[in-house]
């Protein structure tokens, strides 16, 4: 089987390939495509005969890739979102895999498809009416996996999310720190921004977490967190994001 895999974050579409190749060794990936712009060029001259979606492109929805080609490929939808459209999704896609993907449910969903008769789309014109109108679905808990066990943190829990040694780790009130298979970028997207803020390329920050805030040179701002971050000197409002940030803290 053919498949390509439409997903901006080039980390979770290589993890998903991986575990592709080890759930079904005769599946071929014949792309890695990682924008809505992209993904037309690319069905607008092949076709294969499964796509793996995720919803939150990097220029933007998904969905408006049907808009612009017609697709009459099923679809298995890797999302963050766990809300109002994954109810919608389930009733027109193959199978939704909320991320982090874990390989058994990635090998059932593979097994539903092989169990259709017959192929069908998704009706993106009645989901994206669905969605018109109504305040977006911000992430409300993350799957976390440690060692060979898996635990759920909700959002509220957290007190920041921070990149470190080419990963990025999430931070919790009481002081605990796991992976998360995500990019800050990718998060930014779907945290809610009346509640976090992007205060430099390393941190991510619930404004619960804020215990002081020190007026700081050239203009910035020195955050002091809580739990703290493991360097002080990490947790400085950049300059082109301090106005916003001020703007942020007086809505």
């Amino acid at each position: 089987m053919k498949v390509i895999i439409i997903e901006d974050e080039a980390i979770a579409a290589e993890r998903l390939e991986k575990q592709l190749n080890e759930v079904a060794p005769d599946i071929e990936v014949l792309a890695k495509l990682g924008s809505v712009k992209e993904s037309v060029k690319w069905l607008t001259i092949h076709s294969a005969d499964l796509i793996f979606l995720d919803i939150q492109l990097s220029d933007g929805l998904s969905f408006s890739i049907f808009e612009q080609v017609h697709v009459p490929t099923p679809v298995i939808l890797t999302t963050a979102y766990d809300q109002y459209a994954i109810k919608a999704f389930q009733l027109n896609s193959v199978a939704y895999l909320l991320k982090p993907i874990r390989k058994s449910e990635l090998m059932e969903s593979l097994q539903k498809l092989q169990s259709l008769r017959s192929a069908f789309s998704i009706n993106f014109d009645n989901l994206l009416s669905m969605m018109e109108g109504r305040q977006p679905a911000y992430r409300q808990h993350f799957l976390i996996q440690v060692g060979e066990k898996f635990r759920q943190v909700q959002t509220e829990e957290a007190a920041y999310f921070f990149a470190a040694h080419k990963a990025v780790f999430l931070r919790t009130f009481q002081g605990k720190t796991y992976p998360l298979d995500l990019t800050l970028d990718k998060l930014e997207q779907t945290l809610d921004p009346a509640l976090f803020f992007r205060i430099n390329r390393k941190y991510l920050i619930s404004m619960r977490a804020i215990a002081k805030m020190i007026a700081w040179s050239r203009s910035r701002i020195k955050i002091e967190l809580a739990p703290p971050a493991d360097d002080a000197r990490d947790t400085i409002v950049s300059i082109d994001r301090a106005k916003d940030f001020k703007d942020w803290m007086d809505q």
